[in-house]
């Protein structure tokens, strides 16, 4: 996993997130963020990514601003087509609000599970960070043989849980996998912490584990949990862009700001 050698200062980062489309001018459409809130608040699970969200979020525009404040997109409701956007300056404070968990997850040598949706874009950021954490002193979780969910297997590749079907890595949203995972556990056996996206990091925090989640703009749930303080940090991007490449700054960053290089 080639991570470079260098952080890039907060600028630095800031400019290359902007020039990948990792934030600034994102990729996905404002029509389709707009759909996913409105489909969360009119009580669709697949978008509470294991989250218990109650009658708390029915209101599209209270998920709406929530969005606008902890992840960049307009503000504007009259706004519903077109190019919407991610605040990199919001990427990078949640950035260095994950480093001081992972800071302490280290000092405390605790015990870290990895998982991640997004295979194609998101896996080699969870991978050196657990490769860091292993480093300095953390245990960083093996999941148990054979688990099943979502008409899959649930295993780990290079320290980081995955959903796999016929022999492909799955895109997934579901918290099943990480269900399947903890409920294979014996409670004194779970994680001290979850470093994951979509369902994985909803389930894991759902169930009370400590957790840091990846979210993109049109993924609102790990927002709302984080404004409640069900989720301890959401970092906004977009999670799949045009080279797996483009998030080696992101994660070196990260590193550095948790002394972990």
């Amino acid at each position: 996993m080639p991570i470079a050698a260098a952080a890039p200062s907060r600028a630095e980062l800031v400019d290359h997130l902007v020039r990948t489309r990792i934030a600034g001018e994102v990729a996905t459409p404002r029509e389709n963020n707009l759909l996913h809130y409105r489909r969360l608040a009119n009580g669709d699970r697949h978008y509470w990514f294991g989250l218990e969200l109650g009658d708390r979020w029915t209101d599209e525009q209270d998920v709406l601003a929530v969005m606008a404040e902890r992840c960049g997109v307009s503000d504007d409701p009259n706004h519903r087509q077109g190019q919407d956007t991610i605040d990199p300056e919001l990427t990078v404070d949640a950035l260095d609000r994950a480093a001081a968990v992972l800071r302490k997850a280290a000092a405390d040598r605790q015990r870290v599970l990895f998982a991640t949706g997004h295979p194609g874009g998101l896996l080699d950021v969870h991978r050196a960070t657990a490769q860091a954490l292993r480093t300095h002193g953390c245990e960083i979780m093996v999941i148990p043989d054979g688990l099943q969910a979502d008409d899959g297997m649930v295993f780990q590749f290079g320290d980081v849980a995955m959903l796999e079907r016929g022999a492909t890595l799955w895109h997934t949203h579901s918290p099943e996998p990480m269900a399947a995972i903890l409920d294979a556990l014996a409670p004194a056996d779970h994680p001290d912490l979850v470093m994951a996206d979509h369902g994985w990091a909803g389930c894991a925090a759902q169930r009370a584990l400590p957790a840091i989640g990846f979210a993109d703009c049109n993924d609102p749930a790990l927002f709302l949990a984080e404004s409640e303080g069900t989720l301890q940090v959401a970092i906004p991007l977009d999670d799949h862009v045009l080279s797996p490449r483009h998030y080696d700054p992101l994660t070196t960053y990260l590193l550095k700001a948790a002394d972990l290089l």
